[in-house]
């Protein structure tokens, strides 16, 4: 892969690429909306295929470009999106707390993991639709962090709507990318994992449909 040009060195420091994986509904485009754009809708779109925004932040003295790509939960789409799980350096597992069912398929879709993606990519679990009544609530904050310590990865409970948690989920995992790639670095190893040129147009010809996917 080509190293970074030098007038891209002056924009960021890492180029990391993110994905979000899950069930259909769950809140991952809601997720990465209130995340990219400040914004939350109840009605909003399914997202069909794949689509990705880009936001950058600091991290410890660091500018840090994430390229986040949002993936289509429902089972027709799973042979177009498990394409984008090899260049992900970190994907966030997505349920809804209020329905058991997606995150019964967790261990499915962390078994897509390890048949398609990168030995070391980071993982983080993330339960969305956190603000809902406690009536509403399905899956205990203690079953998702039992999971969660079951395969060694990091935890959040999130509400897209409420804006709870959703930038600490963000970066928490691009710390730990940051630092993975950093400690590649001191080793003296190939830094080109920093990158991961887009696909021209990847994102900019998906169509979308109506759906109350984050109704929450």
């Amino acid at each position: 892969m080509a190293a970074i040009p030098a007038r891209a060195r002056a924009d960021y420091d890492y180029l990391i690429k993110l994905l979000l994986i899950g069930d259909s509904g769950v809140g991952k485009s809601c997720l990465l909306l209130r995340f990219s754009d400040g914004s939350f809708t109840t009605s909003f779109i399914t997202t069909i295929g794949i689509d990705f925004k880009i936001r950058t932040i600091e991290l410890d003295g660091k500018r840090i470009k994430l390229q986040i790509w949002d993936t289509a939960g429902q089972e027709r789409f799973r042979t177009i999106t498990t394409a984008y799980y090899r260049g992900a350096m970190g994907i966030l597992l997505v349920y809804d707390v209020t329905d058991e069912s997606s995150f019964n398929n967790i261990r499915n879709w962390i078994r897509n993991i390890e048949q398609h993606a990168s030995d070391n990519v980071n993982k983080i679990l993330v339960g969305n639709k956190a603000d809902m009544d406690e009536s509403k609530r399905a899956v205990p904050t203690s079953k998702g962090q039992a999971l969660a310590d079951e395969y060694g990865i990091k935890f959040f409970e999130t509400s897209a709507k409420t804006n709870m948690n959703v930038d600490e989920v963000f970066f928490s995992i691009a710390r730990d990318i940051k630092q993975r790639l950093a400690d590649n670095d001191s080793k003296t190893e190939p830094s080109t994992l920093k990158i991961n040129q887009p696909d021209q147009g990847a994102g900019s010809s998906q169509a979308a449909q109506k759906s109350a996917c984050c109704g929450s």
